[in-house]
């Protein structure tokens, strides 16, 4: 079928027909149609949250879609970032994401913005669109995208998720609305490796489609203009349980960014804020002096050396169950300090865990007890990656 592309604002026959179960909606109609292709909308990340987010509204017909993201199709996504195909492992996630769309709708424009979101772009980035949809998952950027939001007068439709818990929210600044932004909710972010990622913590593959879908409504009932939004309110979902929850939220007339008397008056060094230094915010931040660390190379090294050493595996059975290093000794963080006394002074300890956070805080805890410890940077993931292909990684 050959695709032809009305105006601006205009619907063509071939889109009449392709939305033509909104159009009979008296809360859409033609005119609410139009809005929707006159609407745009920036996705930041194309994870989880902004496959099924990005691809609902494409389908609903939001004439302008914007993703930013500086990733590449990981084998571990496919189990919930439904954007992407099997044939897209090791692929931009936003070529794969534009190819996707367009073959979901080729009626709509999808903007692709290689790039990581930080304060040194986020203001250029947010300023042409009229919603942000925040599909992030890490504390920085979240932030940082609120507070480009405040500053733009923009609606931030915020969605996180973990494990099999969700929560979304909609944190509206402009005057119609005049709600709580994510300083509001969270005015301080948590110490470093106190929240673990999904990466480290897991999550149901069908929890982001859950938690996206609700995000994705109510981007669709902001260009529309209808129903009740979730400003002002907190949303949270419980797979587990099936239930959701909603909590009232209420703007801080203190807060740093949006209250009466705002403080904040440009983009500030989120990492920093958030005591994370560059690589490092994936994991718990590492003084050297007081947490000595260790590369993957480095502990091989040890290893084919038969240098005396203990390896301690501070993940969980389940996670031991999948893969792990044979010389090394199962002992939950969680089950760590019932074991202390059972550890030699006179021994070296080295720690592992995924990716290197929690290992970290065993390690801060054994000097403590006056262990002589040491935490392998970057965890089993990098010992798969870099030393044994072999290894399943997860």
């Amino acid at each position: 079928m050959t695709t032809t592309t009305a105006p601006l604002g205009e619907l063509s026959k071939e889109e009449i027909e392709r939305y033509s179960r909104h159009l009979i909606l008296p809360e859409v109609t033609l005119h609410g149609q139009k809005k929707l292709k006159a609407a745009s909308v920036l996705l930041i990340g194309a994870g989880g949250l902004g496959a099924p987010v990005s691809m609902y509204l494409a389908a609903a017909g939001v004439g302008r879609i914007g993703m930013v993201d500086f990733d590449v199709v990981d084998a571990s996504n496919l189990q919930r970032q439904v954007l992407f195909h099997t044939a897209d492992v090791g692929r931009s996630k936003l070529q794969a994401a534009r190819s996707r769309l367009t073959g979901i709708n080729p009626h709509v424009v999808i903007d692709t913005h290689e790039a990581r979101f930080s304060a040194a772009n986020a203001m250029e980035l947010v300023d042409p669109y009229d919603i942000v949809v925040d599909g992030t998952d890490n504390f920085p950027t979240r932030y940082c995208v609120n507070d480009a939001c405040v500053m733009l007068n923009k609606p931030n439709v915020y969605g996180s998720i973990f494990r099999f818990e969700g929560q979304a929210t909609v944190f509206d600044p402009r005057p119609q609305a005049h709600g709580p932004c994510y300083r509001c909710l969270y005015p301080d972010p948590p110490p470093p490796g106190m929240a673990p990622s999904c990466a480290e913590g897991g999550v149901l593959g069908i929890l982001p489609g859950v938690i996206g879908m609700i995000q994705a409504t109510e981007t669709i009932k902001l260009i529309l203009a209808c129903g009740q939004s979730l400003t002002g309110r907190l949303l949270r979902f419980d797979a587990m349980a099936m239930t959701f929850k909603s909590y009232k939220l209420r703007r801080d007339p203190t807060c740093p960014i949006c209250g009466d008397n705002p403080t904040i008056k440009k983009l500030i060094d989120y990492e920093q804020f958030c005591g994370m230094r560059g690589e490092e915010s994936t994991t718990i931040v590492q003084e050297q002096s007081l947490i000595p660390a260790m590369t993957v190379q480095q502990l091989k090294a040890k290893l084919d050396t038969a240098e005396h050493f203990k390896l301690i595996d501070v993940r969980q059975r389940h996670e031991y169950e999948i893969c792990h290093i044979p010389q090394a000794q199962l002992i939950p963080l969680d089950d760590l300090p019932a074991h202390l006394d059972e550890l030699d002074a006179d021994t070296v300890y080295v720690v592992h865990c995924k990716l290197g956070g929690r290992s970290a805080s065993a390690v801060q805890l054994m000097r403590q007890a006056g262990l002589n410890a040491i935490n392998v940077t970057g965890g089993i993931h990098a010992w798969a990656t870099q030393i044994d292909s072999t290894m399943a990684t997860y």
